[in-house]
This record gives structure tokens, C-alpha cells and sequence, in this order.
């Protein structure tokens, strides 16, 4: 049997005492569900990669601080949100470069080309014109009310792994989830056709 399908506990434990492929067989069962969550927290695969790798170092860093008082999962969202809060603080100080701009070279400037790789208006489908507006509704969110939107209905999460992950009491978190529901409520409500609110 591969040790990516042994028990956390067993892994875990055979990490703690410094044995790498049974820290590395944790990476490779947890990454794909990992870098899911952080996707859908951040829309961007740059940055959700950047959340999961930055998430792992912080992981191997403080695996021997791991009691297992929660589960593994648990833990392992609550590095991957703060992951994601403290690259948000980070971004919000760093002066955007526009995209507008020259690239300058030994040959000259040579302008910058994005490719536009959305669906244009006539190929959206009902469907698609909602999950955008109700993605773009959930970014708008404050971040810890986007990451419980994500943990809650998304990752299928219960409000005690919620309230473990981000060491919340639970009230806090059904208080903050039903709050997140009813922004959201109010801002798709213009959009009443598309949800039929």
C-alpha cells in the first residue's frame, strides 16, 4: 500500500520524528484539496499556488507544535486562510504595475500582450452568468467571511471544523456565516431573474 493512503495520525507521526517521505506522502494526499480551497478563496492559480506552497513550508515548520486535538484537515485550513489573509495584507502594500505598460529591452520597449482567454457575451450561458456574478458577489466579502462562505459551502465543512480551523467560538461562526449569507442576499437581489431570490 502507497503511504499516500496511510493514516494522518501514522504519517503524521513518523513526520514528527523526522522521517521526510511520511512528511512528503502528507503533502501529496493533502495537496489537491488544498490548493481547491485556496483557489476558490483567491479566483487566481498563481496566487492559490502561492497560498498551498507557502501553507506546506508553514506546515513542516510547525508539524512538531501538531497535538492532533483536531484533525489533520482542520489544522491544515487554518495555515492555508492565514496563508491567504497575510498574502492579501502583503498585496494591499505593493504598487500594482499596470498592464499597459512597456516591457523595456536590449531591442527596444516591446508592449505588454494579455490574452483574453473569457467567453464572450453571446457564449454565456444562464448558468455561467450566475456563478460569475455570484463569485464576484463572494470576492467581494471581507476575507473571513469569504473563507467560511468557501470552508462551510464549498468544502463541506461543519461550524466546529470551522470554528477549530480559525479558532473561533461557534456562535462567532454561525453569527459571521449568516451575515456573509445576507450581504450576499443583498447583493445578488438586482439580479433576481438569474437567482430567483
Amino acid at each position: 500500500m502507497s503511504e499516500a493512503y496511510l493514516d494522518d495520525e501514522l504519517l503524521i507521526r513518523r513526520a514528527q520524528g523526522g522521517d521526510r517521505s511520511a512528511f512528503d506522502a502528507l503533502i501529496s494526499k493533502h495537496s489537491a484539496r488544498a490548493y481547491q480551497y485556496a483557489f476558490r478563496l483567491t479566483r487566481n492559480p498563481e496566487e492559490a499556488s502561492d497560498v498551498v506552497a507557502e501553507g506546506f513550508v508553514r506546515v513542516f515548520n510547525a508539524l512538531h507544535n501538531f497535538k492532533g486535538q483536531s484533525a489533520f484537515t482542520t489544522w491544515l485550513y487554518r495555515i492555508m486562510t492565514n496563508c491567504f489573509l497575510d498574502i492579501r495584507k502583503k498585496e494591499k502594500n505593493r504598487s500594482a504595475l499596470s498592464i499597459e505598460s512597456a516591457l523595456v529591452t536590449n531591442e527596444g520597449d516591446v508592449e505588454l500582450q494579455v490574452e483574453d482567454t473569457g467567453a464572450s457575451p453571446h457564449e454565456l450561458t444562464e448558468k455561467g452568468e450566475r456563478e460569475r456574478r455570484f463569485e464576484k458577489a463572494v470576492a467581494r466579502l471581507p476575507e473571513y467571511q469569504r473563507a467560511m462562505i468557501m470552508m462551510y459551502h464549498a468544502e463541506m465543512m461543519s461550524y466546529e471544523e470551522i470554528a477549530a480551523a480559525l479558532d473561533l467560538p461557534i456562535g462567532t461562526v454561525k453569527s459571521r456565516l449568516n451575515r456573509a449569507r445576507l450581504t450576499l442576499r443583498e447583493m445578488l437581489q438586482k439580479d433576481e431573474e438569474l437567482f430567483r431570490i
